[in-house]
């Protein structure tokens, strides 16, 4: 796991599309070390759709074996768009399936929130010449 040798009580999962490129995934990286360095983080994995590793099924079942009960899955995601409509759901039935012992949660898309979507309007209208 990614911050102790005991088991976390929940994991939050950033679950990304992927790319072949992988610089691609950078932006989730730091994400994910924004997270850790903050008081009483909660331990972070990252997962993707497809192109990367480890898949969102690879990584639930690594993360379950720990003893974690609890994982909140955060889609790294502009908006609710094909592969969260059509492929999350179906990931989403199969590892609860897989995993009843666990609570898997799903988050909306980060680029829903209020808080993202205004930090990149800020970030956009900064950039005004």
């Amino acid at each position: 796991m990614s911050t102790s040798s005991s088991p976390e009580s929940s994991v939050v999962i950033l679950f990304g599309h992927g790319a072949r490129d992988p610089e691609w995934a950078a932006p989730m990286r730091r994400i994910r070390e924004h997270m850790l360095v903050q008081p009483d983080a909660p331990a972070v994995e990252l997962a993707f759709l497809e192109f990367m590793q480890p898949t969102l099924p690879d990584a639930i079942v690594r993360i379950a074996a720990s003893g974690v009960q609890r994982i909140a899955i955060v889609p790294i995601f502009l908006g609710q768009g094909g592969h969260l409509k059509r492929d999350l759901p179906i990931l989403l039935e199969q590892v609860r399936a897989a995993h009843p012992e666990c609570e898997i949660t799903l988050a909306a898309a980060v680029g829903e929130s209020a808080s993202v979507i205004a930090a990149m309007a800020d970030y956009a209208s900064g950039c005004a010449v």
